[in-house]
């Protein structure tokens, strides 16, 4: 698989703050990467640095399989890790003439890429007229301008509302779909679940977990209780290894499985035992759960 990012034990002190920590991940072509933490966990950091606008501490990263400068590499890659800056009283089809312009790219250009975001019918409209979440789509085409091999998003839902929140993330799935590698960092769990393939989850600039999406919420799931013998209940949950932790919440009990279980089967194990339920649902994990067992005592 063609190697589009390699980071080596990248770090970045500012001071006595160290904002990335020996950081080290692979990026591939043709996935949607999540680099996933909360505020202040080194992810901004990270994306300024392979993208020379930060200078490291120590460690090493490369484009492309090192096989290109970095200079040359930058220019195969999009990225909007600001707000959209754009002249507000030019049209949207005028500041992307602009961008072309810097970029050296053909204008036939543009509405290929605003008829993608869905702002073509909007091109000749004033940028000071749009949304949010028109400003955000209108940067991300004007990302997209020179077919970047890769796009690099900085918190791309940031600040919308819900509507506009749907259509960036619908745009990911559709770019990405088109074969373009994403990179995206985030600090919404709800965001990399629905949109990447693999994540890095990071805390206090520290590596924790990178892998694919699909395998850190590939667990055996949890059943959600309520009976009338809750103690009784949860004795007996406690003495059966098949089950792990145990969650208690008034009068709901949350059963995390160690291994796979239908809800026929447990139904049937607790009757047998005497414990007749009022509430049964099985679920799968979330990312969130998972997030919050990797960084717990962390």
């Amino acid at each position: 698989m063609e190697t589009i990012l390699t980071i080596n034990n990248l770090t970045k002190k500012f001071g006595y703050l160290t904002a990335v920590k020996d950081l080290s991940f692979t990026i591939n072509k043709g996935n949607v990467y999540g680099i996933l933490g909360p505020n202040g966990s080194g992810k901004s950091t990270t994306l300024g640095i392979v993208l020379n606008v930060v200078n490291k501490t120590s460690g090493s990263y490369s484009w492309f399989g090192g096989n290109t400068t970095t200079h040359d590499a930058l220019k195969k890659v999009g990225a909007i890790i600001e707000r959209p800056n754009f002249y507000p009283y030019m049209s949207a089809y005028q500041n992307l003439k602009l961008v072309c312009k810097i970029k050296g790219v053909d204008f036939s250009k543009i509405d290929e890429k605003l008829d993608l975001v869905g702002l073509l019918e909007r091109k000749d409209s004033r940028f000071s007229a749009f949304s949010l979440g028109m400003k955000q789509r209108l940067a991300i085409a004007s990302a997209l301008l020179n077919d970047p091999e890769i796009l690099i998003l900085d918190e791309p839902t940031n600040g919308l509302d819900p509507q506009g929140i749907h259509q960036i993330r619908s745009l990911i799935k559709t770019i990405a779909a088109n074969g373009t590698t994403i990179l995206l960092a985030s600090h919404l769990l709800d965001e990399v679940e629905k949109v990447c393939t693999h994540v890095v989850v990071l805390r206090k600039g520290e590596k924790l977990y990178a892998g694919r999406v699909d395998e850190i919420i590939n667990s055996f799931g949890f059943f959600e209780l309520k009976a009338e013998k809750k103690d009784a209940l949860v004795q007996l949950l406690e003495s059966d290894d098949r089950f792990g932790k145990l969650k208690q919440e008034d009068d709901l009990v949350t059963a995390f499985l160690n291994q796979p279980m239908d809800a026929t089967a447990f139904n049937t194990y607790l009757f047998d035992n005497g414990i007749v339920l009022s509430h049964l649902v099985k679920r799968k994990e979330s990312l969130e759960e998972q997030f919050l067992k990797l960084t717990d005592n962390q």
